[in-house]
């Protein structure tokens, strides 16, 4: 059996890359020219082929699904920030779309795509989000969370056209090999170097990202087709974050709150500095700080229940994603 694994060589996919080997599967991971494939060294190279070929070209895409039998589609242009918007909806919408044509046109016998909950809706009052949560192309804050919503339009057109396509959409992983390292990885990168002097009232779910490895492989073996699922955990305030990382490491947790009217006229202030006058990408994207307004709270029992998702402690993820960006130089002396 062979998969094709869009995204191997990022966070969430050389987790999943890795468990497939683990199982016995070949692995093609879709490699851009010039990416770093750190995560992937070590991973036995008859079981691996890293294949070159990008999102954004269809014949590359064609090649890479022809002799596979499953894809997983974990790849994506994760982004807060970027001076060109339409690279993420080239990437996030129009590469989906065509990796899930080729997909079809192969014969595939399942995809799974890995969208975010950031496509799903929050309720109003506070309550955990659900895959049935109402939600609306206007309710995306962002062009990264817009281009996720219209990229899972497209996923269950071509469910609907007869593709075995599953959704899946993680909440916030976080572990080791977090090699950008995302949003959430910098602020625990923050946290370690004394960055992080107060925080926000926010919330986000926590899941460990091997958990969602082995909930996006599950998701292949007995998710529904067309079907949502969270990928998700521990719904946690920031400030219960940053004491985890606190007990965890010994460092003390910032005791400041910021009013989220100050850190948002900050934030914008610090945007347009970096931005119009400096011209480089701002530390804090103003994206993240209007994300903020909103705890990021979901329930992930969907999953749990019907494809067996683990549940295994964030404090151990949160210790070896600490871990891990020490030994990798992450976390000045």
């Amino acid at each position: 059996m062979k998969a094709l694994v869009t995204g191997g060589t990022g966070f969430v996919g050389s987790h999943v890359a890795r468990l497939l080997i683990e199982r016995g599967v070949n692995v093609r991971a879709l490699v851009r020219p010039g990416s770093r494939c750190d995560n992937l060294e070590d991973l036995d190279p008859r079981r691996l082929e890293l294949f070159c070929g990008d999102l954004t070209d269809p014949t590359s895409l064609r090649e890479a699904v022809r002799g596979c039998d499953v894809v997983y589609h974990v790849a994506a242009d994760y982004r807060l920030w970027t001076r060109d918007p339409q690279q993420l909806y080239r990437v996030n919408v129009q590469g989906t779309r065509d990796l899930l044509q080729a997909a079809m046109d192969a014969g595939v016998s399942r995809v799974v795509y890995t969208s975010s909950v950031g496509a799903l809706g929050i309720p109003k009052d506070g309550s955990p989000g659900t895959e049935d949560t109402p939600v609306s192309e206007a309710d995306m804050i962002g062009h990264y969370k817009r281009s996720k919503f219209l990229a899972e339009r497209e996923v269950r057109r071509f469910a609907e056209a007869g593709l075995p396509v599953v959704i899946t959409n993680p909440s916030t992983p976080v572990g080791e090999r977090d090699i950008k390292p995302t949003p959430t990885g910098k602020i625990i990168v923050d946290f370690l170097n004394r960055r992080m002097p107060a925080y926000v009232d926010t919330g986000l779910n926590l899941i460990d990202v091997r958990d969602v490895a082995e909930g996006t492989l599950r998701a292949a073996e007995r998710g529904k087709i067309g079907e949502r699922y969270i990928l998700g955990h521990r719904n946690t305030t920031l400030k219960e974050m940053l004491e985890m990382l606190a007990e965890i490491t010994g460092l003390p947790a910032p005791k400041v709150k910021i009013p989220y009217p100050i850190a948002y006229a900050m934030v914008g202030i610090e945007n347009l500095i970096m931005d119009r006058l400096l011209r480089r990408t701002p530390a804090h994207p103003f994206e993240g700080v209007r994300m903020a307004r909103k705890r990021m709270f979901f329930d992930a029992s969907k999953a749990v229940r019907e494809l067996g998702l683990p549940q295994s402690p964030v404090p151990d993820a949160l210790a070896r994603a600490v871990d891990w960006f020490r030994a990798h130089g992450y976390v000045k002396s």
